[in-house]
Order: structure tokens, then C-alpha cells, then sequence
């Protein structure tokens, strides 16, 4: 009876963080087909309305909605091929060759985690002016190529999932440094490289305080940027904002669906292997 009640308890707990976690994304759904008086009417809508449109097309003509979201997929698409390129090779180099100051180095990478993101945006804009970037997509992506974190999941991941002999194998077969990497590495981190594209991807997408201090027209920001335009000091198109933000939310959601199976033997394949 003890056991059972645990059980429930548990399982008790679970429904509500998943009611607690799905909220905010239904009624963003939900106050995207709703005018703004609907939203802030009481008690507020728990259904889906009929003012789509009229939310879209505020949108669309205030700001530059598509080319903002083509800005995204770009930002978001060369930061995530990049990064898994550069990590993996890196996460390589770390795991399966000895060389001199390897563990410092390494130390020194993972201390990069240790200082909060928005310390470092005066120095990288400054970085980014000296250099001429500033207004340009690369000045975003370039920076983000081969970052700590994913460094760090790929020399795990490559640890614990691929013995030293396979390596030592192809190099007896004739097999170049970069070919193993690319004929014999990639393909066995293809869990790894999944779970590492999906959060890089997400995070690229959802970036705001780099874009919106780097990039200084509105043709090159981002949704997450050009969204916060809509929020004036007397006047804020709450349903317009609702309807961009799902239409920005909704190409993640489908991402996930279609990676979370992968996401999840990424995360926990390496748990389980010595």
C-alpha cells in the first residue's frame, strides 16, 4: 500500500509538471487567435478564437516578420552545421590523442562555461567592430562555431562509445587522421551529433541580446528581435506578438517531434557504456 501510494504520488507529480511545462505554449497558441481585448478580458480565453488573420496581418505590416524569420533559419542553420563539424573534430582531438598541455587546455575550455554569456557582449562587440562585422550574420555564426559545451558532449560521448583499438585498427589499414575522423568517428556519434544539432539549433534560434546589440537594421535581425518592436510604451499589439511567436515556436516543436527519440538516446547511450 506504501509502495502504491509512492507510485501515485509520483506519477501525481509528473502530470503537473507536464501541465506546468505545456501551459505557457497552449495559451500562446490560444491568445494568437485572439484580439487583445479578449486576451485581457476576465476570465481569458481557454479556447482558440477567430482573429488569426487579423493578428497576421498586423504583423506582417509593422514589421519585416519573413525576413526576419529567413534570418533565423540562416543564423540558426550555419551556427548548428558548424558547430557539430567543429566540436565533433575537436571532442576527437580530445579524446583519442595525447598531447602536451591536453588536460589544460581542455580545463581551460570547460572554465569558458563558468562566465555568464551577457559578461562577455561588450568585449565581443568591440571584437566584432575592430574586425568589421558589425551588421553582418557571420559576426553571429563565425563566434559560435566551437563552443564549450558541445566540445565537451562529443570528447564524452567519444570516450565512452568508441575504443582506442577500432582507431588503432583503421590506422594499421592505411586509414589518414581525417579519415578516420569522417569514415569512422561520424558515423558512430550519429546520436551524439543529433542531441548536439537540436540544442544548438534551438539555442540559435531563440538568440536576442547579441543580434540585437551586433546587427543595426531591421532587415538583418531576427523574430525573437524584430518581435520586441511591437511592444511600444503606450501600445502593445499583445495578439500580433502571440501570432509571431507561435509562427516562430511552431518549425521547434516539429523539430523536436521529429529528433526526440534521437535527443534521448543521445542523452543517455553514453550513461550506459564503459
Amino acid at each position: 500500500m506504501g509502495s502504491f501510494l509512492l507510485r501515485l504520488g509520483g506519477y501525481a507529480i509528473l502530470v503537473l509538471g507536464g501541465v506546468l511545462t505545456i501551459a505557457p505554449f497552449y495559451f500562446m497558441f490560444v491568445f494568437a487567435t485572439h484580439q487583445r481585448s479578449e486576451i485581457f478580458g476576465f476570465p481569458p480565453p481557454l479556447w482558440f478564437g477567430e482573429h488569426f488573420m487579423t493578428n497576421y496581418q498586423i504583423l506582417v505590416n509593422k514589421i519585416p516578420f519573413w525576413r526576419a524569420y529567413w534570418n533565423n533559419f540562416y543564423l540558426a542553420f550555419m551556427t548548428t552545421i558548424t558547430s557539430l563539424f567543429f566540436c565533433s573534430l575537436a571532442g576527437f582531438g580530445f579524446a583519442m590523442y595525447q598531447f602536451r598541455w591536453r588536460e589544460q587546455l581542455f580545463a581551460v575550455v570547460m572554465a569558458t562555461l563558468l562566465v555568464p554569456a551577457i559578461l562577455n557582449l561588450i568585449p565581443f562587440y568591440l571584437l566584432i567592430f575592430q574586425i568589421g562585422w558589425i551588421n553582418t550574420p557571420k559576426a553571429l555564426w563565425v563566434p559560435a562555431m566551437a563552443g564549450a559545451l558541445g566540445i565537451f558532449m562529443m570528447r564524452q560521448y567519444i570516450i565512452s562509445a568508441i575504443p582506442k583499438e577500432l582507431i588503432d585498427a583503421a590506422r594499421i589499414d592505411g586509414c589518414s587522421e581525417f579519415q578516420i575522423y569522417w569514415r569512422i568517428v561520424l558515423p558512430l556519434i550519429r546520436p551524439a551529433l543529433g542531441t548536439l544539432g537540436l540544442i544548438t539549433f534551438i539555442g540559435s534560434w531563440n538568440r536576442f541580446a547579441d543580434v540585437n546589440v551586433i546587427m543595426r537594421t531591421q532587415e538583418t535581425k531576427t523574430i525573437p528581435v524584430v518581435l520586441r518592436t511591437l511592444q511600444g510604451a503606450t501600445d502593445v499589439e499583445w495578439g500580433a506578438i502571440m501570432a509571431g511567436t507561435a509562427l516562430m515556436v511552431a518549425p521547434l516543436l516539429l523539430v523536436f517531434a521529429i529528433a526526440a527519440r534521437q535527443l534521448m538516446e543521445g542523452l543517455t547511450s553514453g550513461a550506459v557504456k564503459n
